[in-house]
């Protein structure tokens, strides 16, 4: 559906080195797919979408949809957006405020080459709104929706001329958390029930695991992993990745033996087995990644079973109720603090000896693309997921 070739993309500044916002990058989006572009600010997502919709002209590179190409620097192909097929819901949502809901939806059906009656326009519309349940705001001047509203006729105005690729710009960042939360639903609904293909950009982790089928993560203007939002959340490659993607504790480690995926490390606090990231091998140093909601908590002491990568005693230091999990911070051998999360309706008191379990399919050894093993020290940052224990 969308098959994207070594593209470049530079920005020129006055008496500085050119920003290289895209570096090279290639990626395929299959027909019928929720892509998403995920990473921090300034990583490149953006910069791609718009080269993609023809906002923005690549330095060098291809870019193909349905095996058609829209940009192509050897081939000196530039195709202009308005002739792309493509619907784009921008985070600011852009509607004109001059302007009714069904004027806002009808726009795009005016401006395209292909003359429609306004017959026709009127029913695209009318289908269009329903698709999105704002048939009754029709005649509704365009301010005076709701963000959630304006958020849907936004949509609506993207999906009338029934586009090959929908594309989104982080849509939801303008809403409250809790619409956001249930746009976030719908919109993934109305996605799969259309049979489009769509490419969402995100800075948040929740939005893309709950949108898509596949995400990209990208960083400085690269793509570091591509994968199932599970894969990338469980099966991390680097630091970065394991880091961006949710709160984890990220210990210092060496690799004493492998057994096909799953190795034996060497960490501040003793032995641990785990799963490991591709390319690591006995004698490198790695990270491990211990999510705080992967540990199991005990109160008494516990016999390991085969599938358990460790089991530490600590001591707890510090127990914050947070409603839907207690974080603990847990002082085991060595002096390494772990950060914990388990069940809400425990109780378990500062000072209190505990035994933590590892399974070891719910930790991974990744490589250290931070500098983290340059620093020397196990950093260990506060939880807010969801416990599984």
């Amino acid at each position: 559906m969308l098959k994207i070739h070594e593209l470049t993309r530079n920005y020129v500044t006055r008496g500085r080195e050119p920003v290289r916002a895209l570096k090279s990058v290639s990626l395929t989006v299959e027909p019928g797919e929720i892509f998403s572009l995920l990473g921090p600010s300034g990583c490149g997502k953006t910069t791609m979408l718009q080269c993609i919709a023809g906002l923005e002209t690549p330095d060098a590179g291809s870019i193909h949809i349905d095996n058609q190409a829209v940009f192509s620097s050897r081939d000196s192909v530039l195709t202009p957006a308005n002739e792309r097929g493509l619907g784009m819901v921008f985070q600011s949502y852009a509607i004109w405020p001059h302007m009714t809901v069904a004027e806002n939806v009808a726009f795009p059906l005016q401006q395209r080459g292909q003359r429609f009656s306004r017959a026709e326009i009127e029913q695209k519309v009318s289908d269009a709104l329903a698709m999105v349940k704002l048939q009754e705001y029709a005649d509704r001047p365009a301010p005076q929706l709701s963000g959630g509203q304006q958020q849907r006729v936004a949509l609506a105005r993207s999906l009338v001329h029934k586009p090959r690729l929908l594309l989104l710009d982080e849509p939801l960042s303008n809403l409250d958390a809790k619409l956001r939360d249930s746009m976030r639903v719908e919109l993934k609904q109305l996605i799969n029930t259309l049979g489009i293909t769509a490419l969402f950009v995100t800075h948040d982790q929740t939005e893309a695991m709950g949108m898509s089928d596949r995400v990209a993560l990208m960083r400085d203007g690269n793509i570091v992993q591509v994968g199932s939002p599970r894969d990338i959340y469980l099966r991390p490659h680097t630091a970065s990745v394991a880091d961006f993607m949710g709160s984890g504790n990220l210990v210092r480690c060496s690799i004493v033996s492998k057994e096909q995926d799953c190795v034996t490390v060497s960490t501040p606090f003793g032995h641990v087995r785990s799963l490991v990231a591709d390319g690591l091998q006995p004698r490198d140093a790695g990270l491990l990644i211990i999510r705080p909601n992967a540990v199991l908590v005990h109160q008494v002491e516990v016999a390991p079973a085969s599938d358990t990568g460790a089991v530490l005693k600590g001591v707890v230091q510090s127990a914050t109720f947070l409603g839907n999990h207690i974080e603990l911070e847990v002082t085991v051998e060595n002096q390494a603090r772990i950060m914990v999360a388990t069940m809400p309706y425990r109780t378990i008191n500062v000072g209190e000896v505990v035994h933590l379990e590892l399974p070891m399919q719910q930790c991974v050894v990744v490589h250290d693309d931070m500098g983290i093993l340059v620093k020397q020290q196990v950093i260990a940052p506060s939880s807010a997921l969801q416990p599984d224990n």
